[in-house]
């Protein structure tokens, strides 16, 4: 195969390489989601006013005249996450105008409605999209996911096609199969981030049931011990689905990229603990408009490279910006060097 044979293909190596420090997805993922601290960056916060009655909290980081990208973060994740502030300080570097969309419930805020947010609400990223576009207009938009929000990034862009409003998308460490997905992390090591998950999700739920009661069966929280223990209990019942089964049926993003229209790139590394390779698509599966890019390493929401240990560079933090410039051309003012951690 060619050079220019291996660009066209929709699956290809994103040219990651972890560290001789930093080697493997558990060590990845710890270090991303233990040891990490995001930059100083100023937020300013608004809530959104949805169709439903309910709202949102969005959270716009610092003012910028280029394109605008809206992030999704991931379960148990909040505008203030690292890897979420590591994103905006290099958009800001980039000339590009970042805002982040809380889901439901997520954050400190709590939303109106006794509910929270799951892996099939698309209508929230398509209030968001809209308000963005009217307070912003004329800007080329950029959305990109993390894990649960490339989720609901992938089946918003699916649902809507060519309707869908933006210019391009790109999805990280995103499980595009729940089902399986959820198994995988149930076996092995990969059970202290199952727990980890559902401990996070658990105190959503009492956070909520302060607030106002939950549409949830007696004892279903207590019952909720791994991830799909929690969306069978859970999720399920507050968000209408019949259980985990039919959650996952209807919610995986798998069976919706087909009718993607919008340039979109799926990151993604092979030694992910919370995705098993099996569930990936092949080149046969995925329409023109999207491309799997994948590494050997990388973890969840990781990319952590560096020559120095204990001197980590985020290579998410250096390279999405620079993937999002190449789509959302731009006559903005000339784009600094990537910084060096």
């Amino acid at each position: 195969m060619t050079t220019s044979d291996a660009d066209a293909s929709p699956v290809r190596h994103n040219r990651f390489h972890a560290p001789w420090w930093l080697r493997g997805g558990h060590a990845q993922t710890l270090w991303a989601g233990l040891l990490r601290s995001g930059p100083d960056v100023r937020l300013a916060a608004e809530v959104l006013e949805l169709p439903d009655g309910d709202t949102l909290h969005l959270a716009w980081g610092p003012p910028a005249a280029g394109p605008v990208v809206i992030i999704l973060h991931g379960l148990g994740g909040c505008a203030r996450s690292p890897y979420v502030l590591g994103l905006l300080h290099e958009l800001g570097r980039y000339g590009m105008q970042g805002v982040v969309m809380q889901f439901r419930g997520a954050g400190a805020h709590l939303n109106r409605h006794p509910r929270f947010f799951h892996a099939g609400e698309i209508g929230d990223l398509e209030a968001t999209v809209h308000h963005v576009r009217s307070a912003l207009p004329g800007r080329r938009l950029g959305v990109v996911g993390f894990s649960m929000g490339g989720i609901i990034a992938l089946n918003w862009l699916g649902h809507y096609g060519r309707s869908a409003a933006a210019d391009a998308a790109i999805t990280v460490s995103t499980p595009l199969q729940l089902g399986p997905c959820a198994d995988y992390l149930a076996s092995g090591f990969r059970r202290v981030y199952d727990r980890h998950l559902v401990r996070g999700l658990r105190q959503l739920v009492h956070r909520k049931q302060a607030q106002q009661p939950l549409p949830l069966p007696l004892g279903a929280l207590k019952r909720a011990r791994s991830l799909r223990q929690f969306d069978e209990y859970v999720t399920g019942p507050v968000h209408g689905f019949a259980g985990a089964d039919d959650y996952y049926q209807r919610c995986s993003p798998y069976q919706r990229l087909s009718a993607i229209r919008v340039p979109t790139r799926i990151l993604h590394a092979l030694d992910d603990p919370f995705i098993p390779a099996s569930t990936l698509p092949s080149p046969g599966q995925l329409p023109p408009s999207v491309s799997l890019e994948w590494s050997a390493e990388g973890g969840h929401v990781g990319f952590i490279t560096g020559q120095h240990p204990g001197r980590p560079r985020y290579w998410l933090d250096e390279t999405l910006p620079a993937m999002l410039r190449d789509t959302l051309a731009t006559e903005a003012s000339p784009i600094p060097a990537c910084s060096v951690a």
